[in-house]
């Protein structure tokens, strides 16, 4: 894409961003860093992929910033219907977002050490996930993982 079809695109995936965007070139909730995170997953947007890699697109935000950049992704996902592959190391993310947990196993030579289906119903909604057995039950299993996988690794 070139001048004003690329520019077009990108202000159309903004469009898709939703009430993270203060006006079509604005700041994000008024932070620099949080506004070059949006740009970022914007501009992927913008080419609507089929599948979307984001490494821990979320790692260097607040709580709350976070949590609203989440919702935007899961809203995106549904309107658009793409594959989201995201690697991060967040257990309440991975469980929030995922529709199946891929677990690496520690060290140079990782691989896969489990895998674990989400049972939960879209769209989600955080806050009613949090008393939800289905969730819990995913989050212990994923911390059960890390937990055992990490003792492996002390004990060798």
């Amino acid at each position: 894409m070139h001048g004003s079809d690329g520019e077009k695109a990108g202000e159309d995936a903004l469009v898709l961003t939703g009430p993270l965007m203060k006006g079509k070139r604005g700041l994000i909730m008024g932070v620099a860093n949080d506004h070059s995170i949006a740009w970022g997953i914007a501009r992927a947007l913008a080419m609507e992929p089929k599948v979307l890699l984001l490494d821990e697109p979320f790692g260097a935000l607040d709580a709350l910033t976070r949590a609203h950049l989440q919702d935007s992704v899961m809203a995106l996902h549904q309107k658009l219907g793409n594959t989201v592959m995201m690697i991060t190391h967040d257990v309440d993310e991975a469980v929030l977002l995922s529709d199946r947990i891929v677990m690496m196993t520690n060290g140079p030579a990782a691989k896969i050490g489990e895998i674990l289906e989400v049972p939960l119903a879209r769209p989600r909604k955080r806050l009613e996930l949090v008393s939800d057995a289905a969730y819990t039950k995913c989050r212990a299993a994923v911390l059960k993982f890390l937990y055992e996988r990490h003792r492996y690794v002390e004990a060798a």
